[in-house]
Formats: C-alpha cells, sequence, structure tokens
C-alpha cells in the first residue's frame, strides 16, 4: 500500500514526469518495471513504446475502507504514523495531527482494531510467515551500488582501501604469487622428487589463490570498498553499540554480511529497549502514569539539576569568601570557564587544507567552511553527499535527521547543515 501523501516514495508518471498523487493509473500488462500515469496522461490517450491505450489497467488510491467501513487506507495509515510521532495514550495530539477523526474516534479505533482485537496478532503472524515463505523461495533482486572512489596510487585512502584499482575492480592482495611459477618448466627428464617438488608448488600456488579470492569476496559482500561511507553509517549507532561493532568486527568474515548484521541490528534494538524500560521504571517509581505527566517531570527535572548546580556553586563561593585572594582566583577561573567553550583551552586555528585531498573540488566558500570548522575536505564531501542525498529522498531535511546521519559533534553538524541551507543544496522538511 503506497502512501498517498509522499509521491516520492513512487516513480514519476511516464507521461508528463510529474510526481504521481493519487488517484493514478498503472498499466495491468506492462511492467516491471511498473507503468504509471496521471489521470490526464491517461484521459488523452498516452502511447509508449510497447504500452497501448487499449491496454487493461488498475486503479491506485488509498480511499477504501480496510478494517472499519468508516475509516479509509489513508486515514488508518495516518492514525498509525500519528501514533508513532505522538506516543500512544495522547489521543488529542494524535487527532489533531489527523485532522479527520476525533479523540475519541482515534482512542476507539486503535483500541478495538490495534490492541483488543484477538484476530490481530495472529493475522500478523500469518503475514510474516508467508512473507518470509516467498522470500525463501524467490531470487533475491540485485541492486547495483554506488561507483567506489577512485584515489590515486599510493595515497592513503588507496592504502586504506586495502590497495583497490578501480579501474581493474581488483585488490593489491598477494600480487607476486605467480613469480613462484614462472621458472617452473614440467619435463619428462625430471627424477620423482623434483616432479613432486613442482606438484607441492603448484599446491601452494592455488592456496594463494584461494586465500586472495577469499579476502576479495570479505570486503565485497561487507560493503568495505568505500570506507569512508562503511564509518559514517557505522556512527549512526550509539557508542555502547559502537564498542559491541568494534569488537565484533573480527567475526564477521565467519558469519557473513547478513548475519553479521543482523547481530548488530540486534543489539542495537536491544539497547535502544533497555534504555527506554529504565526510563519507563524511572516515570514509574515517580507515580507518572501518561506521557503528559512525563513530559512535565522531565522539564522539572531539568530545572532541578540547574538549581542543584548552583546550589554546589554558592558552596563553593561560601568556602571562599572569607580570604579575598580565594575569592579571587576562583572568580577568575569561573570566568575563564564561561568565557570559552572549552575550559582552559584556547580556541583552535583554522584548518590549513593545503595539500589535503578534495581541496580543489570545493568551492571558495566550502573552504572558508571547513577552514573554520577544522574539517577535512574528504570527510566534508562525504558529510554534505549522504545530507544531499537524504534530502532528495525525503523531500527535504530537518537538523535532527542530519544530526542522526553524521555522528560528529553537534555544533559542526549544525554548522554544515546551516551552510547547505543557506548555498541551496538542501530543503528544510
Amino acid at each position: 500500500l503506497l502512501s498517498p501523501g509522499d509521491p516520492f516514495d513512487k516513480p514519476p508518471c511516464r507521461g508528463c514526469s510529474s510526481y504521481l498523487t493519487e488517484p493514478y493509473v498503472k498499466c495491468a500488462e506492462c511492467g516491471p518495471p511498473p507503468f504509471l500515469l496521471c489521470l490526464q496522461c491517461f484521459t488523452r490517450g498516452f502511447e509508449y513504446k510497447k504500452h497501448q491505450s487499449d491496454h487493461t489497467y488498475e486503479i491506485m488510491t488509498s480511499d477504501f475502507p480496510v478494517l472499519d467501513p468508516n475509516w479509509t487506507a489513508q486515514e488508518e495509515m495516518s492514525l498509525l504514523e500519528a501514533v508513532m510521532d505522538c506516543g500512544f495514550g495522547n489521543w488529542q495530539d494524535v487527532a489533531n495531527q489527523m485532522c479527520t477523526k476525533s479523540k475519541e474516534e482515534c482512542e476507539k479505533h486503535y483500541m478495538k482494531h490495534f490492541i483488543n482485537n484477538p484476530l490481530f496478532a495472529s493475522t500478523l503472524l500469518k503475514l510474516k510467515q508467508a512473507e518470509e515463505a516467498q522470500h525463501h523461495e524467490t531470487a533475491i533482486p540485485f541492486h547495483s551500488a554506488d561507483d567506489p572512489p577512485r584515489p590515486t596510487f599510493d595515497s592513503l585512502l588507496s592504502r586504506d582501501m586495502a590497495g583497490y584499482m578501480p579501474a581493474r575492480a581488483d585488490f593489491e592482495f598477494d600480487n607476486y604469487a605467480e613469480w613462484d611459477l614462472r621458472d617452473i618448466d614440467f619435463v619428462e627428464d625430471d627424477s620423482d622428487i623434483l616432479h613432486a617438488l613442482k606438484i607441492a608448488v603448484v599446491d601452494i600456488y592455488h592456496s594463494r589463490l584461494k586465500e586472495r579470492q577469499r579476502r576479495k569476496k570479505i570486503i565485497r559482500d561487507h560493503g568495505l570498498i568505500n570506507l569512508r561511507k562503511f564509518q559514517i553509517l557505522e556512527r549512526r549507532y550509539p557508542k555502547e553499540v559502537q564498542e559491541l561493532y568494534e569488537t565484533m568486527r573480527r567475526f564477521a568474515r565467519i558469519l557473513g554480511p547478513l548475519e553479521h548484521d543482523k547481530f548488530i541490528e540486534s543489539h542495537a534494538l536491544e539497547f535502544e529497549l533497555r534504555r527506554e524500560i529504565k526510563r519507563l521504571q524511572e516515570y514509574r517509581a515517580a507515580g507518572i502514569t501518561n506521557f503528559c505527566s512525563a513530559r512535565t517531570y522531565e522539564h522539572l527535572k531539568k530545572s532541578r539539576d540547574e538549581e542543584r548546580l548552583k546550589r554546589t556553586m554558592l558552596s563553593e563561593v561560601l568556602q571562599y569568601i572569607q580570604d579575598s585572594s580565594a575569592c579571587q582566583q576562583w572568580l577568575s577561573r569561573q570566568a575563564d570557564i564561561f568565557s570559552s567553550p572549552s575550559p582552559g583551552r584556547r580556541s583552535a586555528p583554522p584548518l590549513n587544507l593545503t595539500g589535503l585531498p578534495g581541496t580543489e573540488k570545493l568551492n571558495e566558500k566550502e573552504k572558508e567552511l571547513c577552514q573554520m570548522v577544522r574539517l577535512v575536505p574528504g570527510a566534508y564531501l562525504e558529510y554534505k553527499a549522504a545530507l544531499v542525498n537524504e534530502c532528495n529522498k525525503q523531500g527535504g531535511l530537518r537538523l535532527a535527521q542530519a544530526r542522526a546521519l553524521i555522528k560528529i559533534d553537534v555544533n559542526k553538524t549544525r554548522k554544515i547543515y546551516d551552510f547547505l541551507i543557506r548555498e541551496g543544496y538542501i530543503t528544510k522538511a
């Protein structure tokens, strides 16, 4: 079921290339890929290659009931999205986000069809089993990856990529294995011992070829050719999961790519669940029973922590108030703390970009940004490509999404985000 509110999830109209809005028409005889037309192109009988105007067709729309005659599929999806955004129990916020149903209608419908429905769990289980059975019976579709970078020979990036040579799509693994065979020649006059030695050398060469192929397969299967992109994806996890990722990296070649990613993702999910359970236990210990009270509790907790910090600072002042020289030293020390973002450290000078790879790809404004933010051009280009790509997918990008995408200092992320917004590379969501 396609979301009617997000036309970017669907390919554009084949006739006029405009984004499709429901209802639209899908040809039942052409494809894959699906041949989609907007109503305007369909009414004028648009034809293209094998597609003819008299082909059978389907009307694609979400304006039909699924669980309740008074609720369309579009409203069902909007309800689930609103519950995910606002949280379970905040029915007024859910109704405000939906705009088409009242608070009571949202609560009643959700509790009836998604919580208290005894058949819903079994239905989901059957759908999941059917999906898994279909997944095992059909072939896995191949999606071509982005072209890997083309570093100069023997550069730092080239060595980080295990000596990858993009023109040959190969690696510099044991390139001189063939040298041991170049002077071997099997002749009839060889003694039995010499013949056995030559066979042993050939066996050794075969084992080196197998090891070379094994290493290449590991790097390709795990997507390690583009090391920078792999590191950006790795930083999306919390610090605790990143430490686990670093520890389990050596076992990735044994598990395989899919099994290894499932293992890491399951631990990341466990970490998030434990943190959420701990937060909910804290609310329960404080006697909180709904999320509205939880927001008030968090606000008051922050205020209490600030007051506690002020009282601690006041107690320090009372210790030094009797000694004028000690009091003066304490005041100057506090002034240094609040005057600079890093206590006891001067602000770093602008970064010198001379000789750094990727500098030639930047314009003057981007060079100035990298100098002030102290960000190497290669990393900036990776972050820029990731943010622009995500913005094109979502139709806009928020600062919170940018921070989740690139795990670096939040102040640097804000400066990069503001710069890309100001220069027109991305747009706000």
